[in-house]
């Protein structure tokens, strides 16, 4: 018997580029057509482009800190930092450069290869930026991959970050534009777009994904992926995250988010941008290993690894190492 496999044909995949192309042109149509495959298919193309692209047994694994917790003006629904909700989150200063870079040390050690740091702002000041970027010089002396997500900045902000050696920076767009507002009031999808061209003018490498499971529909998701995969340059990184709810927002009740969905968002975004590291982030901890086992296979190739995201619970590192030596997956350099 024949056991060469081979792609789907036209008529049970439509329009869809199979190629595994860097394209900056797809329409909501093509992307709709993605979301609407048979579940094996789309694996299964997500799976052959992925493996164009990267080695499918290679994760990149990253640690995120809280470097400025609680406190922040936005209103974000799905936030617990947010000083517009009692969700339990302490307001925060900024933390000491020296702690930061021995919680870097320790990331290291435990298999990390980029250590990201985040801070409740609406935008940086320009003298907390300067601790910022102390601490981004320090991380990147211990051999490590650099980023952080401190909210919105100005282009002369974002030049001196990638003077200090920062190599991404995280500002993701959530959602489609279209349910943007229903989601976050404070901020624009301008703001959003703004700074990502001030960190792509700087140099910077950028990290931008966006959050499943807040109420929105498919048709948001497929507006969520056109809006990234139209950039002016795809995102190196792009995290996909999975709703966390937490008591005190307005998102901490509802449905929890269908797994199989999760998975085929994991899987559009790796066909649509197909050279770009795709990121499970948050939402892990309600995940089960078969899950997450199916997300690598859709193409995702990179995780947080530590017990937080933020404020939020994440695995264990010694689940994930579990998780990782079961899959036969090793950490990429």
């Amino acid at each position: 018997m024949d056991q060469h496999i081979t792609p789907p044909s036209p008529s049970a995949s439509g329009a869809v580029d199979l190629s595994g192309a860097v394209r900056r042109d797809w329409t909501r149509a093509e992307v709709r057509a993605l979301f609407d495959l048979p579940f094996s298919e789309l694996v299964f193309l997500a799976q052959r482009i992925h493996r164009l692209h990267f080695d499918p047994r290679e994760v990149q694994i990253s640690t995120l800190l809280s470097i400025k917790t609680g406190g922040c003006p936005e209103d974000c629904a799905y936030c617990p930092q947010s000083a517009h909700y009692e969700a339990g989150v302490k307001a925060e200063k900024l933390m000491d450069a020296a702690v930061v870079i021995a919680e870097a040390r320790a990331a290291k050690s435990a298999g990390a290869s980029r250590f990201c740091m985040g801070a409740a702002w609406r935008n940086p000041k320009d003298r907390d930026l300067e601790q910022v970027c102390a601490m981004v010089e320090g991380v990147k002396a211990l051999g490590l991959e650099t980023c952080a997500t401190l909210g919105m900045l100005t282009p002369a902000q974002a030049r001196r970050l990638k003077d200090s050696g920062l190599d991404y920076y995280n500002h993701n767009l959530d959602t489609s534009p279209e349910f943007y507002g229903e989601i976050i009031t404070t901020r624009t999808y301008r703001d959003r777009l703004d700074t990502l061209d001030h960190v792509r003018a700087a140099g910077i490498n950028v990290c931008c994904g966006g959050i499943v499971g807040m109420g929105e529909s498919r048709e948001d998701r497929v507006g969520m992926i056109v809006a990234l995969a139209t950039l002016p340059a795809h995102p190196e990184s792009v995290p996909i995250n999975m709703l966390m709810q937490v008591e005190g927002t307005p998102l901490a009740t509802g449905k929890v988010f269908d797994a199989i969905e999760f998975v085929r968002t994991i899987a559009v975004a790796r066909i649509t941008m197909p050279a770009s590291v795709v990121r499970l982030s948050a939402g892990r901890e309600q995940m089960s290993e078969e899950t997450q086992a199916l997300c690598f296979l859709a193409g995702a190739n990179s995780l947080f690894c530590g017990p937080k995201l933020l404020t939020t619970p994440n695995p264990a590192r010694d689940r994930d190492r579990a998780l990782m030596d079961k899959l036969g997956l090793t950490a990429m350099e």
